[in-house]
C-alpha cells in the first residue's frame, strides 16, 4: 500500500502521549496514527448503523400505516 506523508500540528503532549502508546502496542507512530483513525471510523459507521435501527424499531409503525394508505389508496382509484 502506498504511503502518504502526513504533517499535523499538536502539543507537545499529545506528541508523548502517541509516541508512547504506539510504542507499547509495538507499533510505529504512523501505523498507530492508522489505526486511530480506521478504529474511530469503523465504529461511526456501527453508530450510525445501530442508530437507523433504533429509529426503524421506534418508528416502523409509522412508515407501516403510510404504506397501508397507500395501498388502500391504490386500490380505490383502480375501480
Amino acid at each position: 500500500m502506498a504511503k502518504t506523508q502526513l504533517g499535523a500540528r499538536v502539543d507537545d503532549e499529545i506528541v508523548e502521549l502517541a509516541k508512547a502508546r504506539a510504542k507499547d502496542r509495538g507499533m510505529s507512530l504512523g501505523d498507530y496514527i492508522g489505526a486511530l483513525v480506521r478504529e474511530d471510523t469503523s465504529r461511526l459507521r456501527q453508530r450510525g448503523l445501530d442508530a437507523a435501527r433504533r429509529f426503524l424499531d421506534e418508528h416502523q409503525s409509522v412508515f407501516d400505516d403510510a404504506e397501508d394508505a397507500d395501498q388502500r389508496s391504490a386500490g380505490a382509484h383502480a375501480a
